[in-house]
């Protein structure tokens, strides 16, 4: 038994080298040599910089530096590159606490048992059984003889092994689907925690804007109660109109509506950023706070690095090897499914002296099966195989175009982002400075109030805009994190899968 049992085993794992898996290998996409966004709203005389700037980090609008590998892109905190303690200690409560990573880190965890589950397959099945059993025969049974007892004794004992001959790689082939598809998940798993903490920093960045927009109100506001009661003053000594206090007080009001609706979006935004660390908005607050956050310097490596870095790159990719392998799965059903089964044990109608020599029993041998006819069902089921491999290659080729072009997107953000706030910064301290003037002017009477209220608005927009693209410029940053990858590298080497047959 033992001879026979190793001959078969032997002979099927030698079989077992053949595979109709199709060959493997991750698809090759042209990457372009430098991002035509990474100097983005510079305005330099000098020359081009150098090939060796193809992938520089832009430090200054008119700064290059000499590229280096990935390694240097951010990793890990990025975001404790913003220098801010309330939202290094917001960001440490997604991994901990958001439902939705949770969710997500569930999913792997079930893409990763059902990769375990094909990997059992690869070893064979060991199972053993033991029943006491008590028969009693049918008087009419047909055939049965006058000297048969009525009732009877039979009591086994036995094990038994079942291993598949993996003889056309279907075991394989599942099993290679099952890991990569884990992998995708992963990367899944990682697209969502990239994704989590992008959306907490940059919903972070609109609270402090908020925090800013409404100091800036209530200083107009201020202001405004003040010249409300200049030109009340004026108007009680004949100096001014009732035109100039109603002008005055309809500033006024507009300014306090502007800073309700500040306030009213600083909560919304608040209740956001609790959801997004996992707490109820009932019992979760953010103190007042500046916009003092540095600008990130998020340093920009070789566009060919790209693809290793996007996660949802990677799943895409992950999931075209695994749709290959499913391919291997659904051509091996053309062939015989082999199975090595073997049993051995006892067998006895006295359950004393169950376990001797007399008693054993035993059987090897392979199973097979083959379906002959099965009205083109398996035929239908290799067509969708491939047809799902080419929507994933269709889908991973969706992904690079769309990675380079978030890069591209948020390159030039951040550039003309910076030269658009240094003009409007410009045009603030020029609108500050027209209405310091009407100011003056009305105060000696040349010229109306209805002068001063415009530059007021003027003055007051300027202001607001400023700010506006100060969070622009900081959320344009968090988008070239996310959009390079984050500080996410896929831990497995994409490379062939699989040879063929």
């Amino acid at each position: 038994m033992i001879r026979n049992l190793a001959i078969m085993l032997g002979g099927g794992l030698l079989a077992a080298a053949c595979s109709l898996m199709p060959r493997y290998q991750a698809p090759l996409n042209p990457a372009p040599t430098e991002y035509k966004e990474l100097n983005a709203g510079a305005d330099c005389t000098a020359s081009t910089p150098p090939a060796a700037a193809n992938a520089a980090t832009l430090d200054s609008v008119c700064a290059w530096e000499t590229a280096t590998p990935a390694d240097r892109a951010p990793r890990g905190d990025w975001w404790r590159e913003f220098h801010d303690p309330t939202l290094d200690e917001l960001e440490s409560r997604v991994d901990a606490a958001n439902p939705d990573l949770a969710v997500a880190a569930d999913r792997y965890r079930e893409a990763h048992a059902v990769a375990q589950e094909a990997r059992s397959a690869l070893f064979p099945t060991i199972g053993v059984s033991a029943y006491p059993n008590t028969d009693r025969q049918s008087d009419n049974r047909p055939l049965r003889s006058a000297s048969q007892p009525d009732s009877y004794h039979d009591d086994l004992v036995a094990g038994s092994l079942n291993y598949e001959l993996d003889l056309w790689g279907r075991v394989r082939s599942a099993v290679t689907a099952g890991n990569t598809a884990a992998q995708a998940v992963a990367a899944d798993l990682e697209s969502v925690r990239l994704a989590l903490h992008a959306q907490l920093a940059s919903d972070y960045v609109i609270l402090r804007v908020e925090d800013a927009q409404r100091q800036l109100l209530q200083q107009a506001v201020d202001a405004y109660g003040r010249a409300l009661q200049l030109t009340s003053t004026r108007l009680q000594g004949g100096i001014a109109s009732g035109l100039d206090e109603a002008q005055a007080q309809t500033q006024l009001e507009t300014a306090r509506a502007n800073l309700t609706d500040v306030i009213q979006r600083r909560a919304t935004i608040e209740h956001a950023i609790g959801a997004l660390t996992g707490q109820l908005a009932s019992n979760f607050s953010i103190a007042p706070g500046s916009l003092d956050l540095a600008l990130p310097e998020v340093p920009v490596s070789m566009p060919s690095a790209l693809l290793q870095r996007r996660p949802d790159v990677a799943a895409a990719e992950r999931r075209m090897a695994s749709y290959n392998a499913q391919i291997g799965i659904a051509r091996a059903a053309f062939f015989p499914r082999i199975t090595l089964a073997a049993v051995a044990g006892f067998e006895s109608t006295q359950l004393a002296g169950l376990l001797g020599m007399p008693n054993r029993f035993w059987a090897v041998g392979p199973q097979g099966s083959l379906a002959l006819f099965d009205a083109g069902y398996r035929s239908a089921v290799i067509a969708g195989a491939r047809a799902r491999f080419d929507e994933a290659a269709d889908s991973y080729r969706g992904a690079v175009l769309g990675a380079f072009r978030d890069v591209e997107d948020a390159l030039a953000r951040r550039g003309l982002l910076q030269q658009e706030l240094a003009q409007q910064q410009a045009a603030r301290a020029a609108a500050e400075r027209a209405l310091q003037i009407a100011m003056n002017r009305y105060q000696e009477g040349a010229v109306s109030y209805l002068q001063v209220v415009s530059e007021q608005i003027t003055a007051l927009q300027a202001e607001r805009a400023a700010l506006d693209l100060r969070s622009l410029q900081l959320q344009a940053s968090v988008d070239l994190v996310r959009a390079l990858g984050g500080g996410w590298q896929a831990p497995w080497p994409v490379t062939a899968q699989s040879q063929r047959p």
